[in-house]
């Protein structure tokens, strides 16, 4: 089992910027390529970045690249997602995320733990 727990969503002005945190425990931590999530209102959870086991290999969603940076320290069992130029329309509850299988994939369903999500809003 791993749980996690996320920290740093807040409210901010269009343009600004978070740090989000999540804090892994439970299983080996570094045995497990994380990922972020989002869900908006109305929308359904969708992928925003990964990060395999090492760190080395990322992957973004279109919507934030070059604009979100995924980051992972194996030694303190953290991962972080440093978002720049926040936009009204990154408003949503992220959400960490682990798998059990190797491979950086942005499907949900492919996410065994998650975490209970942190709020981010942005406003225009």
């Amino acid at each position: 089992q791993v749980q996690l727990v996320e920290s740093g969503g807040g409210l901010v002005q269009a343009g600004g910027s978070l740090r989000l945190s999540c804090a892994a425990s439970g299983r080996t931590f570094s045995n497990a390529p994380m990922g972020w999530f989002r869900t908006a209102p109305g929308k359904e959870r969708e992928f925003v970045a990964v990060i395999n086991l090492s760190g080395g290999r990322t992957d973004y969603a279109d919507s934030v690249k070059g604009r979100f940076t995924i980051s992972r320290d194996n030694a303190k069992n953290t991962v972080a997602l440093q978002m720049n130029s926040l936009k009204p329309e990154d408003t949503a509850i992220y959400y960490c995320a682990a798998k059990r299988s190797l491979g950086l994939t942005s499907t949900p369903g492919t996410y065994t733990y998650w975490g209970q999500g942190t709020q981010v809003t942005v406003s225009s």
